[in-house]
Order: C-alpha cells, then sequence, then structure tokens
C-alpha cells in the first residue's frame, strides 16, 4: 500500500472505494458545542475521514457538522458502527436507517460491525450489510474488533470479506498476526487508540525519535501508523492537537526506527479483549 502524502491523499480499499488515510474520531465526544467546533476546525484543516459510531450518540452532531461545512458532502467520508444490542438481520437494518437519519445523508461511506459479540449473530448482522451494500446505500462494509478466528468464521459464510477491520492498535499492542491475515486477505487494518490515549508520551526510545525529527511522540506514532499502512482516527477536541495530529506527512522514519517502535509491543490491550466483551461494556 503506498502511504499518503497529504490529508486529501487516499487509499483504495479491495472493492475500488477510496479512503482517506488520517480521520478525525469522535468517539466520547457528547458535548454538541464542543464537537461541532472540531469536527469543523478538521474540515477547515483539511480532514475528510469523521469516524462515528451510534454508541457515540453523536452522529447527529457529525451530520450537522458536516451540513454547515464549506466541503460538500461528495469530499467527505463518514463511517458509522452497529452497536451490539441492534446486531441481527432486522436490528441492523433499523439502525442503519436510524443512523442515516441523524447524520442527514442518503448513504453512509463506510459501516462497520462495532464488535463480533459472545456468538455468530455477527453473521446475521453481516448479511444485512451486504444488503445495504448491494443496494448502494453503503459504499463500503467492515468489522471492529475482529480477531482472526472472527474473520475466518465471517468469510467462510458471506459473499463479501470486510474491507477494514478497526481495532485497537499502537506500539504497546501491535497485532502483528492479526495484521498479517488482514494484509494477505486484503483488508486494511484501521487503529482505535492509535497513540495509546497518550501513555507513551515519556517512553524513551519514543521521545529520541521526536526530539530527531522535530516532532512530537503522537506525531511519531502516527507517522509509524502511516509507514505501515493503517488508517489513523486519533480524537482530539482541540483544534491546535487536531492540526498537529495532520502534520506527520513531512517526516519519514527510518526502517531501523520502524523496527524499534514495533519492538515496544507488550500485546497491552487498554480496551477490552474481543473474545471477553459482550454486551455490557461501554
Amino acid at each position: 500500500m503506498k502511504v499518503a502524502k497529504s490529508l486529501q491523499d487516499t487509499i483504495t480499499l479491495h472493492n475500488g472505494q477510496s479512503m482517506p488515510q488520517l480521520g478525525l474520531g469522535v468517539y466520547k465526544m457528547t458535548d454538541e458545542i464542543e464537537a461541532n467546533f472540531a469536527i469543523q476546525s478538521a474540515l477547515k484543516i483539511g480532514y475528510r475521514l469523521i469516524d462515528t459510531a451510534s454508541l457515540y450518540e453523536n452522529e447527529q452532531v457529525v451530520g450537522a457538522a458536516v451540513k454547515e461545512s464549506d466541503v460538500s458532502r461528495e469530499e467527505i467520508f463518514i463511517t458509522s458502527k452497529v452497536w451490539n444490542s441492534d446486531q441481527g438481520y432486522d436490528h441492523t437494518l433499523r439502525a442503519f436507517e436510524e443512523s442515516l437519519k441523524k447524520l442527514q445523508t442518503d448513504y453512509m461511506d463506510l459501516y462497520l460491525i462495532h464488535w463480533p459479540g459472545k456468538d455468530s449473530q455477527y453473521k446475521d448482522t453481516w448479511r444485512a450489510l451486504e444488503r445495504l451494500y448491494n443496494e448502494g446505500t453503503v459504499k463500503a462494509i467492515g468489522v471492529c474488533n475482529f480477531q482472526v478466528h472472527h474473520l475466518k468464521e465471517l468469510m467462510a459464510s458471506s459473499n463479501e470479506k470486510p474491507v477494514i477491520n478497526q481495532v485497537e492498535n499502537h506500539p504497546m499492542l501491535t497485532q502483528e498476526e492479526l495484521r498479517t491475515y488482514c494484509r494477505e486477505n486484503d483488508i486494511v487494518i484501521e487503529a482505535w487508540a492509535p497513540i495509546a490515549r497518550n501513555q507513551l508520551a515519556n517512553e524513551p526510545v519514543l521521545t529520541h525519535l521526536a526530539r530527531k525529527h522535530g516532532k512530537s511522540v503522537s506525531q511519531v506514532i502516527l507517522r509509524w501508523h502511516l509507514q505501515n499502512g493503517t488508517v489513523i482516527i486519533p480524537k482530539s477536541v482541540n483544534r491546535d492537537r487536531i492540526r498537529e495530529n495532520s502534520e506527520i506527512f513531512d517526516f519519514e522514519l527510518s526502517q531501523e526506527e520502524m523496527n524499534r517502535i514495533s519492538g515496544l509491543n507488550k500485546d497491552e490491550r487498554l480496551g477490552p479483549n474481543p473474545d471477553e466483551f459482550f454486551k455490557d461494556f461501554k
């Protein structure tokens, strides 16, 4: 996969759709004024990917911000997700319509299953996503937090394979086995918590590289993701931080530096394990 060289650069998903490699995540942005300001700021800076979910309870804010912006809807890549309690064929179709209504749009660029859940109900959910994709109201479909065994089970009984697997991914959790499997099956990895919720701000390897390149630790980590071919959606409501997160296209990490960052892996999760997480976690 080629590495994006600007905020407007895109990667090509296996179904031919284009998707920006860097976007804005809006998890936990529940203050409407604050969230609207963050989204408007991101769009003015040049972001074109906004990642939300029904769980985040801010789809209506995303929709309003996109409507109010000077950027046309066609230029903005909007992602949302179906939550665990809405899984199943009919429930998913209803949840999608509700999300579309809140987003004030007649199509979605990417729709994802938020978690695999404790059984194989995601297969029925996926059938609903395939229908939406075939009808054209979704341009691409994918999953979140799927382990290799979930992906194998899903693809064994589906017509479409996911274009994206959005998972927790950062230098403390590099997910090499999962990344390899997804790469072999042309599924793009998208990282949530890409900078490990700032827990690596004082990590010696990263602070050294930050000083060397004249960048922040967050920028070094985001650049590592970029060169790994990962789609990244760092979340911030601060305009300066949103801008800082976008300023990662003017330097490059060597392969040795990339390896040093990958070597920080501890298989340490900040969020729940997909095999243990069911409906009751928020």
